[in-house]
């Protein structure tokens, strides 16, 4: 269930509910679900679509949602990935309570299921290469040819995989394959391997086993064994259904769990196969898992996303059996709708030019106090040091400007964000003719807070005191891939997806914790960095700018 809230499934035209209803009748809490990660590698956002769909579903109807890992390779699997996977399930909200359980913990069930199989002449050893079986597994329009070791009898089956279990011949030698139709229009249905040897140690089973059951013999094993009463999964399995049937109806289970399908999220400008995932991170092009470009889970947490923006999301897009490729705007929408009106909003000038106040007094500090937030009030209010030299950004001066230009240029008046009327008086530059600094006066009498009405200003500008701004770095994000239709998979990654800058933060922000979030005025959201941020040496990434994109209807 949600640690806030649950996900409201009820009005969105889910088609799931029918199903569910129309299954389960009155007694509709007897639902049970389950969210089957497999650990190798991190979860992703669309992960995060199933997660939600998953618990959600369950905790709508009063039912159980399992987390169970599917960890039937020990070639790919880890511990790692078991733990991340569990932390990033927590993050988004969802218990699964005392209902944690692992493929590996049936291993010894599922061999005894094969041997039933055998027994009714439903599986056969079968000595065919991976090569000859792709060779005889025939095509759409043609069928199969059967292997030659498909009529053995029961006795001998039984011995050969006895002695594949006990380690006696080597990898690829020998498989056990589900004997259907090598006929079937299906090809997932032409007598497909149900076990293969492994000599591998596995995370959690270590030696003991050397054969291994494959994922869609496994999969509907764990969800009989669990009394799974939807078995919800993405439509790249639609094909595999009809084994998933067989293998349930075959084994006479009395509880006979439903695989349904629904379309996997699809997010524009963005890559989530694992394996390309996995290859950035071990060649060390992205920060780790956890690189705030990347959009795993880890990555997002990172990034500065909230649970709570991420579930609305998957709220917001629904669910269907159509595939579709949703705007990564939607995504940047949520997150900002969520952010706005609880994070405070701070100065920070991220490239810097200073300004100069001629006739403000050299020695003179003052503390002028300005709102957290311009509609929250309950997050209250905080003091700014103001002196002789501030920094702007370097964009909110322009010598020669362009219509409609109301920040800083010769003779122009603004408005210092929470300070005093400015007017440009000049600048000063290198022998590059570089412009180093911008010089002003101010007027006491406009300072805000005060009652002055006197003249009205169109332009407002943030600013820091340069004498106690806080240096820090700023890290600017854009997408991580571009188009490429050069590259195998289409794309290549983006040398500008991140962007380092030099910037000066108010002093407030000294103290900010890793993980505290802001509003850059002007700028977005950031958040201080939960890697390298510290109190000596701030690093903030920004999670998203302040311009909305996406219209919701």
């Amino acid at each position: 269930m949600a640690a806030t809230g649950e996900n409201n499934l009820e009005n969105t035209g889910n088609f799931l509910h029918n199903i569910i209803k129309q299954d389960l009748g009155e007694d509709l809490s007897r639902i049970k679900t389950r969210f089957p990660p497999e650990p190798n590698g991190y979860l992703h956002i669309g992960h995060a679509k199933s997660i939600c769909l998953n618990f959600g579903l369950a905790a709508q109807y009063g039912g159980k949602c399992n987390l169970r890992f599917d960890d039937t390779n020990p070639a790919k699997e880890s511990t790692e990935f078991v733990n991340s996977i569990m932390e990033d399930i927590k993050w988004l909200g969802f218990d699964w309570e005392d209902r944690l359980y692992f493929a590996s913990s049936y291993f010894d069930r599922m061999y005894d299921c094969a041997v039933e199989l055998i027994k009714k002449g439903k599986a056969f050893v079968c000595d065919m290469s991976a090569e000859q079986m792709r060779q005889a597994r025939g095509t759409l329009v043609t069928p199969g040819e059967e292997s030659p070791w498909r009529n053995r009898s029961v006795e001998e089956n039984l011995d050969l995989f006895a002695r594949m279990k006990n380690g006696e011949f080597e990898d690829g030698a020998k498989t056990l394959r589900a004997k259907i139709d090598m006929a079937s229009p299906n090809m997932n249905m032409r007598d497909p391997v149900i076990y293969r040897i492994a000599h591998m140690t596995h995370h959690a089973s270590g030696d003991k086993w050397c054969i291994y059951p494959m994922y869609d013999f496994a999969h509907p094993l764990e969800d009989a064994f669990e009394g799974i009463t939807h078995s919800i999964c993405t439509m790249e399995f639609e094909d595999h259904r009809p084994l998933y049937d067989w293998v349930v109806n075959e084994l006479d289970f009395e509880v006979k769990p439903r695989q349904v399908e629904f379309a996997k999220l699809n997010l524009s400008d963005t890559v989530m196969g694992k394996r390309y995932l996995r290859n950035l991170v071990e060649t060390e092009q992205v920060d780790g898992w956890d690189d705030p470009r990347l959009i795993t889970l880890s990555g997002i947490r990172r990034r500065g996303y909230t649970p709570e923006s991420i579930r609305s999301f998957c709220d917001m897009i629904g669910v269907s059996k159509a595939n579709s490729v949703v705007d990564t705007a939607q995504l940047e929408y949520c997150i900002r709708e969520d952010l706005k009106p609880k994070t405070p909003v701070v100065m920070a000038v991220l490239d810097p030019i200073k300004l100069i106040i001629d006739n403000y007094p050299e020695n003179k500090t003052e503390m002028l106090t300005v709102e957290n937030h311009p509609e929250n009030e309950a997050l209250g209010r905080r003091e700014v040091p103001f002196s002789r030299e501030l920094y702007i950004e370097r964009s909110d001066f322009e010598e020669n400007p362009p219509k409609k230009f109301f920040r800083l240029t010769y003779g122009m008046e603004v408005r210092l964000k929470g300070a005093y009327f400015v007017t440009c008086t000049g600048c000063d530059k290198d022998g590059d003719g570089n412009v180093t600094a911008v010089h002003c006066t101010y007027d006491p009498a406009t300072k805000s807070g005060l009652d002055f009405t006197a003249r009205k200003v169109k332009g407002t500008i943030h600013w820091v005191n340069a004498a106690t701004a806080v240096p820090a770095k700023v890290n600017l994000y854009e997408n991580l891939v571009t188009a490429d239709e050069t590259a195998e998979n289409g794309y290549a990654l983006n040398p500008d997806s991140l962007k380092v800058m030099d910037a000066y933060l108010e002093p407030f922000l000294k103290d900010a914790e890793r993980m505290q979030r802001f509003q850059f005025m002007r700028h977005g959201y950031f958040i201080a960095d939960s890697k390298h941020h510290t109190k000596d040496n701030a690093v903030f990434n920004r999670i998203v700018s302040l311009k909305n994109s996406f219209k919701p209807q």
